[in-house]
């Protein structure tokens, strides 16, 4: 689903990427992990067409997507901040972007599911950050396709919606979607990642389960397995 060959990027004199190799053939949900700089974020915004790569080459479902910008309907993707206008209500916002990739059947189901229907009149300008990020969630998870990236997806919730929010995901699992996550939660991504990818200095460093990385490291959590790779990096 997911082939990336040789990719580089480079800001400038600063070499943000070096040659990053990763495929993902199968579904599941893969936490692209590492620390600030590490180009995690330049990777994800490289699948989706946010960034020119310097070198390499990307593939999404067996097509490479230079110069095609369709593949993105096959991409949901949750940002992490989302810049909703203010004085739209969230209706409105709903309607609009319903309207510009068409109509679907599940978005009244996920407002039900994160309690959004007293909210549905007010302006987005008017909500607290944690009723942002359902409203970010619902559009997200609207539209049925093949691959979700979801970047730092459980920013301001509360404990229900964050269950609620990981029992979606692992539906979507199901389905036999790609789901790549973003998190600097670590009990979250040990509870819901199959794999991790581990980046650092603009390479992956580790690719594996939980259980390879613990053994690797040779520590007995996974906190203190992360924790051991950036010790060892920059000690």
């Amino acid at each position: 689903m997911v082939v990336i060959e040789n990719l580089h990027k480079t800001f400038q004199k600063n070499k943000v990427l070096t040659g990053v190799d990763l495929t993902i053939d199968k579904g599941g949900i893969f936490a692209i992990l590492g620390p600030n700089g590490s180009g995690k974020t330049t990777l994800i915004k490289s699948i989706l067409g946010m960034v020119i790569p310097t070198q390499g080459s990307i593939q999404i479902m067996g097509k490479n997507i230079k110069n095609n910008w369709l593949y993105r309907k096959k991409i949901d993707y949750l940002p992490q901040i989302a810049n909703f206008p203010n004085n739209l209500r969230v209706k409105e916002l709903f309607k609009m972007i319903k309207d510009i990739r068409g109509n679907t059947n599940t978005d009244q189901e996920l407002i039900e599911l994160f309690k959004l229907s007293p909210f549905l009149n007010k302006k987005l300008g008017n909500l607290s950050g944690g009723t942002k990020q359902k409203v970010n969630i619902v559009l997200t998870f609207m539209f049925n396709s093949p691959i979700l990236i979801l970047d730092e997806p459980t920013t301001g919730l509360d404990p229900i919606s964050l269950i609620r929010l990981k029992e979606l995901i692992r539906k979507e699992k199901t389905k036999g979607k790609t789901i790549l996550i973003t998190s600097h939660i670590m009990s979250f991504v040990e509870e819901i990642s199959d794999e991790i990818v581990f980046l650092l200095e603009g390479k992956i460093y580790f690719r594996g389960n939980i259980t390879q990385l613990k053994t690797q490291t040779e520590q007995p959590n996974f906190e203190h397995a992360i924790a051991s790779i950036l010790k060892n990096t920059y000690a």
